[in-house]
């Protein structure tokens, strides 16, 4: 059993080697944003509930770039198993070419349609007036935002190439410099100092745009500047030709995966948009709540991350089934374990997190309250990340799409807005019992994997 789910010195080191520089630039990206959501959350509690809603929005269209670039990753990856550059190459265009395209769809979308979108997480009990207001912050914040939607897309498409093909350093300091750049910019223009203008949520969305930026720089810079590393690079916008045989897996096995994080980010949000029914005081605990479980849940995404490269890379290089299946167990039992811990550590500073904030004593309870559900059912989350990864890595996107955003919106958004809409069921049981429909998943996910219809080697 140890044999079995425990590897050896060599085995880690392989797997460090990925995950770490992820969970730095993740654990650093998102502690900043946790600090900048702090520093929002000090100005006050409905300037904090705006911008946490514009970012639920802005989520959805993050992960559509994410899907976008994944669906030709599991690509890349193989590729790179089988050292064929040209094949890279030809992935990055598709990325390039996507990616353009979401960021042109996601700009016209939120300046045209964003009000009525903020309005619909403002659908509970409380003030009309403070309501009002929470809207116009989240408003004014959205417009400034949309300018960093281009460089954040093409500053994907650059940084997962280069993690796929094992250069996941520059990343990471892509990533570092920017959130550096992102906490100065928030601490002047947030509260006004060295003589800036005092700009609240504006300043903070104006310091994220141009940390976008400047990773897009650095990461798509050092690329360019190191073709000897990068040999797909060379040539990559000579052409924006794709050949037509590859063009179509990528789209048969790339487009469900799209359609799926497209699905699982909205479903996200409608689930969050009936949770906020049930009170305005549910709006600021929520992004509480889910400031803190973003930082914890840092080293199990990036685990899942590792699952995806590691196992595609395995794939590519034509690794036995046995290999394949040895390796992705001991994988999900690392990422298991990080839930675990890391759940832990959530629930332990569950009580102590909420009082940072500037707000009422009923939204720091709340919070809470929401924290610990999210800490208990960390591990389970773990393992369903890893099983998503686990799947996605052969190519079997389709089967993704059935176990992630099929599961979300034919059960867990039914389930919430019925329970929201048609009973008197508080935040907190209905929170419990949704968050608890990831047992079902894990279920699901290892059914799954044992079949073992993912270990397919793309490349051929």
């Amino acid at each position: 059993m140890f044999k079995r789910y425990i590897g050896d010195r060599a085995f880690y080191r392989r797997v460090m080697a990925i995950a770490v520089p992820i969970i730095i630039q993740s654990g650093i990206t998102n502690f900043v944003s946790m600090l900048d959501n702090i520093m929002v959350g000090q100005v006050g509690s409905l300037q904090m509930s705006g911008v946490s809603i514009a970012n639920q929005l802005l989520f959805v269209f993050n992960i559509c770039v994410f899907g976008a670039s994944s669906g030709a990753g599991i690509f890349t990856a193989q590729f790179h198993g089988s050292r064929n550059y040209e094949g890279i190459r030809h992935t990055f265009r598709f990325k390039f070419l996507v990616c353009t395209a979401l960021s042109v769809l996601g700009c016209a979308l939120f300046l045209l349609a964003g009000r009525p979108l903020i309005q619909m997480y403002l659908m509970g009990e409380g003030d009309p007036a403070e309501a009002a207001q929470v809207l116009e912050h989240g408003i004014s914040y959205l417009r400034i935002m949309v300018i960093g939607l281009i460089p954040f897309a093409l500053c994907n498409t650059y940084s997962s190439t280069l993690r796929e093909t094992g250069q996941t350093m520059v990343p990471m300091m892509g990533g570092i410099a920017a959130v550096l750049v992102n906490l100065v910019l928030n601490f002047v223009l947030i509260f006004g100092h060295f003589g800036a203008p005092k700009l609240g949520v504006q300043g903070a969305a104006i310091a994220t745009v141009v940390s976008r930026f400047v990773e897009l720089a650095i990461v798509g810079g050092w690329a360019h500047l190191h073709s000897d590393k990068n040999p797909y690079i060379q040539g990559a916008y000579r052409s924006m030709h794709i050949p037509k045989a590859l063009c179509g897996s990528i789209i048969r096995k790339g487009m469900p995966l799209l359609i799926n994080e497209f699905l699982w980010a909205s479903g996200m949000a409608i689930m969050n948009q009936c949770y906020s029914t049930c009170s305005l005081d549910v709006v600021p605990a929520m992004n509480i709540s889910s400031t803190v479980y973003n930082l914890a849940s840092v080293a199990f995404l990036s685990m899942g991350n590792a699952v995806g490269i590691l196992m595609g890379q395995m794939l590519g290089a034509g690794q036995s089934e046995e290999q394949v299946r040895s390796a992705n167990r001991k994988l999900i039992a690392v990422s298991i374990l990080s839930g675990v811990v890391f759940g832990g550590l959530m629930a332990a500073v569950s009580r102590l997190f909420p009082g940072i904030y500037n707000t009422t004593d009923a939204v720091r309870s709340l919070a809470t309250a929401l924290i610990c559900i999210s800490a208990v059912m960390m591990p389970f989350n773990a393992y369903t990340n890893a099983a998503y990864f686990t799947l996605r890595s052969g190519g079997q996107t389709m089967v993704t799409f059935l176990f992630d955003s099929c599961f979300v919106w034919s059960f867990c958004v039914p389930l919430a807005f019925c329970l929201s809409r048609f009973t008197a069921i508080s935040i907190i049981p209905l929170y419990l019992i949704c968050q608890s429909t990831d047992l079902i998943k894990c279920a699901i996910g290892a059914y799954m994997i044992r079949k073992g219809k993912w270990i397919q080697n793309l490349t051929h």
